[in-house]
């Protein structure tokens, strides 16, 4: 049995605690809101990120960081990815003052950093010093956490550039309805995660819209791949972006009435404006800020992608959906593949 210490309390923080919690292993749960911590003690529920789904009673929520993380021989972080150094470097006080305790430090949030374009592993190393760490990994795919705590199978990929470090991640959370596979390319796996958001909520847009299967087909195709083409641009193996973390996530994400990043699209879709979006969602939209790094990202690597920079410009420019839409739909036909 080992201690497992999730930092981050919303949907998917609670969706791995439950896994981690009925596969026989301890878990703490930590959040920065101590009535939160004593709710999910007293009820095993999380009603504002969970509705009435239960969490498994092993799970054990605590407000105190050095509580959940002492004793622990991994450590997942699932704040939102604003909130990734923060927490991070909480994390690495507290481990200074724990001494010699070492962790597998597991990033499980889905987005990059702003203006330095970091994605979430490299934020975690940054803040986490090395002699408190045994090894980096992340836990990307097509995963939404209201469907893991139902039972939906549910298959993820656990990445580490240490293969072992990874087969840790997949012995901890494999079980029947949550299976774990490995793999060891980190670029390929978060840039692919965090940019699906961004296509998500261009096919929430056109579902707003009335648009039907063939314009979703087809952003969903091209979406998939200007994504590949910018993880490329940083060294990733275009393979990965066939897989769970690629192919995978976009697909549930950019379908699935779970994402809040199709749902703020499908409302952009209906003529709501932006800040009314992020006021009636109450949870954070990573695809909101992943699409500016993205867009800005794209340019700085001379990469062509003309469904973010129109998602982008949608956004953070007020331009038209259907302008942008139509603008698309212009562009000077090319060979596919180029």
């Amino acid at each position: 049995m080992t201690k497992i210490a999730i930092l981050g309390a919303g949907s998917w923080g609670t969706a791995l605690a439950t896994v981690v919690a009925e596969n026989g292993h301890t878990v703490a749960l930590w959040t920065h809101k101590p009535a939160q911590a004593e709710f999910i003690n007293t009820n095993h529920l999380n009603p504002d990120y969970l509705g009435d789904n239960p969490i498994n009673p092993g799970v054990v929520a605590t407000a105190d960081m050095l509580d959940a993380v002492t004793g622990a021989e991994i450590v997942v972080s699932v704040v939102p990815t604003k909130a990734t150094r923060e927490v991070a470097a909480k994390l690495a006080d507290v481990l200074k003052e724990l001494g010699d305790q070492k962790i597998i430090l597991v990033g499980a949030t889905k987005g990059l950093e702003p203006v330095t374009f970091k994605r979430v592993s490299e934020m975690l190393a940054e803040e986490v010093p090395e002699q408190y760490r045994s090894g980096v990994a992340v836990i990307e795919g097509p995963s939404h956490a209201e469907g893991v705590v139902k039972h939906d199978p549910t298959l993820v990929t656990a990445v580490s550039e240490n293969l072992a470090v990874a087969e840790a991640v997949q012995d901890v959370f494999t079980n029947t309805h949550f299976r774990v596979y490995t793999g060891s390319d980190m670029i390929g796996a978060e840039v692919g995660a965090a940019l699906k958001n961004v296509i998500a909520i261009g096919a929430g847009a056109l579902d707003g819209l009335g648009y039907d299967s063939n314009a979703k087909a087809a952003l969903f195709t091209r979406g998939l791949a200007e994504i590949t083409r910018l993880g490329q641009a940083f060294g990733a193996n275009p393979l990965t972006f066939m897989g769970l973390s690629g192919v995978g996530d976009l697909f549930v994400t950019a379908t699935s009435v779970h994402s809040r990043n199709f749902r703020a699209g499908q409302q952009l879709g209906t003529g709501k404006t932006l800040p009314e979006i992020i006021e009636n969602m109450g949870m954070v939209i990573e695809g909101i800020s992943t699409a500016k790094v993205a867009y800005e990202l794209s340019q700085a690597k001379h990469v062509t992608m003309p469904i973010t920079e129109s998602i982008y410009k949608v956004l953070y420019e007020d331009l038209d959906i259907q302008v942008a839409i139509q603008d698309l739909m212009s562009r000077p036909v090319k060979q596919e593949g180029k």
